[in-house]
């Protein structure tokens, strides 16, 4: 079996652009490597959401937030669990979701950028979660069809939870955006900071290509459309402007991170790294 870190870290295009094919292996065991790459970035995109969530807990500015923000964590916690806990049965070898999340350095991390940035401000923690729920909630909608089991009956659940978390960042979006001159600054600030970070959500390689081909992912381009739709009428009552980046962020699915990776996972990482192998 191809360890994880390097399976998962194939070449990959912007929306449009044209990838190269991938190489020729045995059809069984491609699709169990390319299988297992979906699983850890996917595990990856929402653990480390879900820990910057978590970081709200007993800072959030109201009560009713104080609580929101931790659940929807949750939330995303149990999709890495499930991504991670299925990535160990196919690689095998005596792994566990543990392992997944605690015993990799940040270079076999391959989550998007967008969700290790620090949280910044309520307006930013409010987009960023609404840019990430307005693409997951219709991912898991197409992932309903897939032809892998495991993840169309995980997909069953996760649309429930991501048609909340778009009600919810999306109100406050619009809250915010058509607020008061200040709480409209920093929702723009958070638009100028966010965008150029959208672009990775879609990105394709070699992976997708034949996860697509097998059924087992859905069409990038039906997505992007819903992805695309949710944001413009949101943003239309929110008096904001459609974002339109100069240049995309682009690397984390292929284990190029920020500095800011490094302080999270040395916060998330330390009891099993200091006192490996201890339960409660």
């Amino acid at each position: 079996m191809t360890p994880a870190g390097d399976i998962a870290g194939r070449a990959v295009s912007a929306p449009g652009q044209e990838v190269a094919q991938p190489p020729t292996r045995p059809r069984g065991q491609a699709q169990q490597d390319d299988l297992l790459a979906l699983l850890i970035r996917l595990g990856d995109d929402h653990l480390i959401l879900g820990h910057r969530l978590s970081e709200w807990c007993g800072h959030a500015p109201m009560l009713e937030e104080d609580l929101a923000l931790p659940n929807m964590a949750l939330d995303l916690l149990g999709t890495a669990r499930m991504c991670y806990g299925y990535a160990a049965e196919i690689e095998g070898g005596g792994k566990t979701e543990d392992d997944y999340a605690f015993l990799r350095d940040g270079t076999a991390f391959r989550h998007i950028l967008m969700v290790e940035q620090p949280n910044g401000d309520f307006a930013y923690t409010i987009l960023r979660q609404f840019f990430f729920a307005a693409f997951m909630h219709p991912f898991w909608q197409e992932m309903t069809g897939s032809a892998d089991q495991q993840l169309a009956a995980h997909a069953q659940k996760a649309v429930k939870e991501l048609a909340y978390h778009i009600r919810h960042a999306g109100e406050w979006v619009i809250r915010l955006g058509d607020g008061t001159p200040e709480s409209a600054r920093r929702m723009g600030d958070a638009l100028d900071a966010l965008s150029p970070y959208v672009g990775e959500l879609f990105e394709t390689d070699s992976i997708s290509m034949v996860l697509t081909k097998a059924g087992i992912l859905p069409d990038m381009k039906a997505v992007q459309s819903q992805f695309d739709t949710t944001v413009a009428q949101t943003f239309r009552a929110a008096t904001l402007p459609d974002y339109a980046p100069e240049f995309a962020h682009s690397g984390g699915r292929r284990g190029r991170h920020t500095e800011h990776l490094g302080h999270l996972l040395a916060e998330l990482q330390f009891m099993q790294r200091a006192y490996p192998g201890q339960s409660w």
